[in-house]
């Protein structure tokens, strides 16, 4: 049984965003002396640092709603799989630096979009972490989107890996947008974005990256779903295990 099946639809809801934040702050955290100069080793830890502060907020709130005495690092550490609600796009594999960035300008439209609607949610502490986190938000995506034009508008060799990466990530966009009756309640109470109504907005946003970059939109010929119901790709239950040894190894632990 999923965490969606038992907990109420605010708690359900800060989850989501908490774990799409949490999964792919550990994603970028994966880059740490590993990025192709010093320059984007420090950029990109800081926005996993920065998602990082939003899935601890957001997590710690949905402990507090739910009220079973769970905090940030239990939701973190002590959940198992299929317990994680995030979209499977922020749990996909790092892959080459291209890659990386198409899954970051695909998400951070999304979630500065998101961001945007929640700064004026009718829940007081959705509505601050949300007002914090699109001034992040707004950071990271023009990260990505000067990247996106500087890998595919450069030389050959880095068009066609910003492209491959396009095309790797694309399958994962469509869940981005699926919106069901958690969303649709909290919608109607004012404290959530209807998600499906995003869509135009992203495909304009991300459509004016790709044209300027002289990269052409993918064409998927499948597409993924299932993370908001702790459905996960296989890469997930190996990231999953790295973030959570540590903590599980030795319960209890106070640094």
């Amino acid at each position: 049984m999923t965490t969606s099946a038992t907990t109420s639809p605010l708690a359900t809801y800060a989850l989501r965003l908490g774990d799409d934040a949490l999964v792919l702050a550990q994603r970028l955290a994966e880059w740490s002396a590993k990025a192709p100069e010093l320059e984007e080793d420090v950029a990109l830890t800081n926005i996993g640092l920065d998602l990082l502060g939003q899935a601890r907020a957001l997590l710690s709130y949905a402990g507090e709603v739910e009220g079973k005495g769970r905090d940030e690092d239990s939701l973190a550490f002590l959940r198992e799989e299929r317990d994680f609600l995030n979209v499977q796009l922020v749990e996909q594999p790092n892959g080459d630096f291209a890659q990386t960035i198409a899954r970051q300008l695909f998400f951070s439209s999304w979630q500065l979009a998101v961001y945007d609607g929640l700064t004026s949610s009718a829940d007081d502490t959705i509505a601050a972490v949300a007002a914090k986190g699109v001034k992040e938000v707004a950071y990271h995506h023009d990260h990505a989107v000067q990247w996106t034009l500087r890998l595919g508008d450069g030389t050959s060799e880095s068009h066609q890996r910003m492209q491959a990466g396009l095309d790797r990530m694309w399958p994962f966009v469509e869940e981005l947008f699926v919106s069901d009756e958690v969303e649709a309640s909290l919608t109607e109470q004012g404290v959530a974005v209807d998600v499906s109504t995003l869509r135009t907005e992203w495909e304009e946003t991300v459509g004016a990256v790709l044209a300027e970059a002289t990269l052409e939109p993918p064409d998927a010929s499948w597409t993924a779903r299932g993370g908001r119901d702790g459905i996960h790709s296989e890469s997930f239950g190996y990231l999953l295990a790295e973030m959570q040894h540590l903590h599980r190894s030795h319960p209890g632990a106070r640094w």
